[in-house]
């Protein structure tokens, strides 16, 4: 694959996949996937999983470039990171989901869309 196009993809590819999971679960199984936002309860629609998903896809992305810049292991060092901030980032439906449900999607999602960018980013 062109090694230009790799990495855009891959983000994007996460944010599919990500919406793919919110497909099945929501509008298919019935999930209501709702969480606790500042006034109260929030329903999680395709916008909000598309665009959170690209925005720590390019993020992921932008810290890689710069590690491949300044640090003798850009790959691992990045993995490093990258699993610790999925880990962290499950933080998010274990405390915010409203009901077991919406944890669970919320869960599968966030480790789809670590797995596809940690999978895919850090490979050359």
């Amino acid at each position: 694959m062109n090694k230009s196009l790799r990495r855009p993809l891959i983000v994007g590819g996460a944010a599919v996949a990500a919406l793919v999971v919110w497909a099945v679960a929501v509008p298919v199984a019935g999930v209501a996937l709702t969480v606790h936002m500042g006034g109260g309860p929030q329903e999680v629609g395709p916008v909000s999983v598309v665009v959170a998903s690209l925005v720590i896809g390019l993020a992921g992305w932008a810290l890689l470039a710069v590690l491949e810049r300044v640090a003798s292991r850009p790959g691992r060092v990045w993995t490093v990171v990258a699993l610790a901030v999925l880990v962290l980032s499950l933080l998010g439906p274990l405390g915010g989901a409203v009901g077991g449900g919406a944890m669970s999607v919320l869960i599968v999602m966030h480790l789809v869309v670590g797995g596809v960018l940690v999978g895919g980013l850090a490979r050359r």
